[in-house]
């Protein structure tokens, strides 16, 4: 990989991590409901799983993808559905204490699982595999920015933990965090726009 490349892939994950998606907006809910510490596995699943994810896709999928694209947009309304059950979760969640029996963060395997899921995540590992692997020593280069990508997700995660968990202050009444969690899951469900969009677009073809 070429250093001018390496920048363009440096400017393409800012924008593609800090910004608010299902994961961060997961963690940020993850963070003020449970703290930092609980959330803790949470994230390294998110980032861990992402890369993974990046490598098996860049690796084995992407054939798949380019010769059957609908396999794709399947997989990503599917995607959507399981996100829309999940904002159905985060908006019920009752309020949840330290140490409480109230609820459970996501787990590492849950995280990393997540990932194939998400219909950004799904996006981004596309945008990625498809504009910045370049064809020679194709493999090489595939593992090299999974691990970038697993490495890059750390900050921005963490960003967004800690984002939620100073919040706790601010929300430690039962109803005013209610609120905030049916505004996160809305935030969730308004994220699904693009994918939804889609889905729409092309239904309205094969019609």
């Amino acid at each position: 990989m070429t250093l001018e490349l390496f920048f363009a892939l440096t400017l393409f994950s800012i924008p593609a991590f800090f910004t608010p998606g299902p994961n961060n907006i997961m963690l940020m809910t993850s963070g003020l409901n449970y703290g930092v510490v609980r959330t803790m596995p949470h994230m390294f699943g998110v980032d861990i799983g992402f890369g993974l994810m990046v490598a098996v896709m860049g690796l084995g999928l992407r054939p798949l993808f380019e010769a059957f694209p609908v396999v794709y947009t399947i997989l990503k309304v599917l995607g959507a559905g399981y996100l829309l059950y999940l904002a159905w979760k985060i908006a019920t969640a009752g309020a949840v204490k330290d140490g409480g029996n109230g609820g459970r963060p996501f787990s590492f395997v849950q995280a990393a699982a997540f990932q194939w899921v998400n219909p950004k995540a799904w996006g981004i590992a596309i945008s990625v595999i498809t504009t910045y692997v370049p064809q020679e020593n194709f493999t090489a280069n595939v593992l090299i920015i999974a691990v970038f990508m697993a490495m890059f997700g750390v900050p921005a995660s963490i960003t967004w933990v800690l984002f939620g968990s100073k919040l706790r202050w601010l929300l430690n009444k039962p109803n005013t965090r209610r609120w905030f969690n049916i505004v996160m899951a809305l935030a969730l469900i308004a994220s699904l726009y693009p994918v939804l969009g889609e889905a729409v677009r092309y239904l309205r073809d094969v019609i």
